[in-house]
């Protein structure tokens, strides 16, 4: 059982992942994209995150979550990842943080 200090550090792991997964299309981070609505972590290591992707055609449909999915299951003591795929709301620009905008010149 991980404890509320535990679980909001796995948390902040996760979120340095994420940073660290690049959309093909746009050379941002998933995170700084605005693709990831939530994540979730729990006392016992399970890790949830509710994403989207950049559009429902995104070439990378396919693969995309599978990497997230691998990649934050690879931190020591995260147990299980569920990846949950939503269009709902739909992804745009507005989502992306203030320093992906900046990257990409979007004011």
């Amino acid at each position: 059982m991980l404890t509320e200090e535990q679980m909001q550090m796995l948390g902040e792991q996760v979120v340095e992942v994420l940073r660290n997964i690049y959309d093909p299309e746009i050379p941002v981070n998933i995170y700084d994209l605005g693709l990831i609505y939530d994540l979730r972590v729990s006392e016992e290591g399970e890790v949830e995150i509710e994403m989207t992707l950049t559009s429902p055609n995104c070439p990378v449909a396919e693969t995309l979550p599978v990497e997230v999915e691998e990649q934050v299951k690879a931190l020591d003591v995260v147990t299980n990842v569920r990846v949950n795929i939503t269009f709902d709301p739909p992804w745009n620009k507005d989502m992306m943080s203030e320093e992906a905008k900046l990257e990409l010149g979007i004011f």
